[in-house]
């Protein structure tokens, strides 16, 4: 929590004043009782009226200074509250933009979501109520005691017993239920995670007809939640009838004491009244404080799940200083190349990639090709730096990759990831993110590559088109040819398309590798894909299996040396395997 206190700066004055106008407040509230002993003592005991419309009118004023500093007391809390959090989900933001494809592998998108949004809400919560009450309750508590001792010390001492009891009952409640809100918090990430799983899954669970099972294993997750939701808040709940037994049994007490020393003359019966008033004063505000109390509990788990996300270190740290200069080509550098490279993912078993050796050179188109899980994904994903190589070296343009500012590599870079993901906008908004200074004509250029121009023309407003949220307005294929032109918009010296032509029909497709193997500067490019049919005029293509290469040639060559190959090629076009055979 003490690390999230530094958003708090800038608030200095917000947080002083909520709480010092709302003692302002707690002070007149602990005149009242003596105001009403005076009326009963003096004005009704003395049928004098004008005293009783006198003070009157001093309770009337004493409310609305109160309800004046209350208000005032509000405004700056909750402008110190909402300040607060709006600066701790920037920065949660941006620490997420940050982490690493293993760290956000890692800690699971569910988690992000509810950092971003329960725990920040449960956080400001705390802090406005913290700003308006951490300090009043007290006051009022041990205010109330010392205004008792004023007017009977016998009586008061009652007020010494019940208060630490209280305080008992308060804070042993809360110590048991920090860590059962820290449970429950961690439930609600799980069935956050499959509200998000089914929504994403929706078509292919009406395809197989899985609703009822996945309506029974979300019931499963939230009937946990709710278990746990209401052991917590049964405990929680205790403190409340507690802290009322507690309180009326010192009234009753408190009754029969003063009733014998109003007859014995010691005190008055407005001084009795006075001491009831400021019994119940000490009822009221150990109530507001106990609720006070289980809004901090989870205010305080929530600010350390938080406070955790924040202290990850930054998933470029790895990568040399992210800020520095551009490190020197060395002359005749390939523009990419494995040494020796193995990958295994956080927690994995195995590798996924184990001894990985090639070399691209500027200007080469690299196929990558293999079976389903073959680390075909995983083995381009090496060259921006998304993922640290487990062992061995990834050089691009003979550095590490490790010695490249993060950004200055992947404004080389420009890659297409296997599913197509568009943002909301237009479609001009989506290619700038290639480039943020690109003209319309560049933009033009990079669709005519891509083989998008036709169909972004016949949209209405051409460029400026809607996009909806993930491309939902557009087909898979227009999004595939999207996301290639904005990668090409960048002009990148290393473009790697990770099996994002899989939408495209064959025609569209060899136009398309047509087209990049004539673009101008003539990247380095990376063809991921399944089909044997777009890679086989690759420069030089990689084969994998099982994370292993099986063989590295061109198209010709792996046929007549690669098994693998082989096998994939053959199951593509089984004639010419039949042909083969024949001859």
């Amino acid at each position: 929590m003490k690390q999230l206190l530094v958003y708090m700066k800038g608030y200095a004055k917000e947080s002083v004043l909520g709480p010092l106008f709302k003692l302002l407040e707690a002070s007149f509230e602990l005149l009242v009782p003596l105001v009403m002993a005076a009326i009963i003592d003096t004005g009704v005991a003395g049928a004098d009226r004008g005293y009783i419309l006198r003070m009157g009118g001093v309770l009337l004023l004493l409310g609305l200074v109160g309800l004046a500093a209350a208000i005032t007391a509000q405004y700056f809390s909750a402008k110190a509250a909402v300040g607060f959090a709006g600066r701790l989900r920037h920065a949660l933001f941006e620490k997420i933009e940050s982490l690493s494809y293993t760290q956000l592998d890692t800690l699971g998108t569910s988690t992000m979501m509810t950092r971003m949004t329960s725990d920040i809400n449960q956080v400001q919560t705390g802090v406005n109520l913290t700003l308006r009450l951490l300090l009043r309750s007290p006051f009022i508590v041990f205010g109330a005691m010392v205004m008792a001792f004023t007017i009977d010390a016998k009586s008061a001492l009652l007020f010494v017993a019940v208060i630490p009891l209280l305080a008992l009952v308060v804070f042993g409640t809360m110590l048991y239920t920090i860590p059962q809100y820290r449970r429950v918090q961690a439930e609600l990430d799980g069935v956050l995670g499959k509200t998000r799983e089914t929504l994403a899954g929706a078509r292919v669970l009406r395809a197989f007809a899985r609703e009822d099972a996945e309506v029974s294993a979300f019931e499963e997750k939230n009937a946990a939640l709710a278990r746990m939701q209401r052991f917590v808040g049964r405990i929680s709940a205790l403190m409340n009838p507690l802290t009322y037994a507690i309180i009326n049994l010192a009234v009753l007490a408190l009754l029969r004491t003063g009733a014998v020393q109003v007859d014995a003359g010691r005190i008055t019966q407005g001084e009795l009244v006075a001491l009831v008033n400021y019994m119940s004063q000490i009822l009221v505000e150990l109530v507001k404080l106990a609720n006070l109390i289980i809004t901090l509990t989870r205010a305080l788990a929530s600010a350390n799940r938080v406070s955790a996300v924040l202290a990850l270190p930054a998933g470029n740290a790895a990568m040399g200083n992210t800020q520095g200069a551009l490190p020197a080509v060395p002359a005749g550098a390939p523009a990419v190349e494995f040494c020796g490279v193995s990958l295994a993912y956080e927690n994995a078993g195995a590798e996924s990639l184990s001894d990985v050796s090639f070399r691209a050179e500027p200007g080469e188109i690299i196929g990558v090709i293999g079976g389903t899980g073959s680390g075909k994904s995983s083995l381009v994903n090496l060259i921006p730096g998304f993922y640290p190589a487990t062992r061995g070296q990834v050089r691009v343009f003979g550095r590490d990759v490790k010695d490249w500012p993060a950004a200055a590599l992947r404004a080389k870079v420009g890659i297409v990831p296997q599913k197509a993901v568009l943002f909301r906008g237009a479609i001009r908004e989506n290619l700038l993110w290639g480039r943020s200074d690109a003209g319309d004509d560049a933009l033009w250029a990079a669709l005519a590559c891509a083989q998008a121009k036709d169909f972004v023309e016949q949209k209405e407003g051409a460029l400026s088109a809607p996009v909806e949220q993930g491309g939902k307005n557009l087909s898979g294929g227009q999004k595939q040819r999207l996301t290639i032109a904005r990668a090409l918009v960048r002009k990148p010296d290393i473009l790697i398309l990770d099996d994002s032509a899989s939408a495209l029909d064959y025609a569209t497709d060899a136009k398309l590798r047509r087209a990049i193997r004539e673009m101008e500067g003539g990247p380095t490019v990376f063809l991921v894909s399944q089909r044997a049919a777009s890679i086989r005029h690759a420069d030089k293509i990689i084969v994998l299996d099982d994370g292993r290469v099986a063989g590295i040639g061109t198209h010709e060559a792996l046929l007549q040396s690669c098994p693998v190959y082989q096998e994939i090629y053959h199951s593509q076009f089984p004639k010419e395997a039949v042909c083969t055979k024949e001859a």
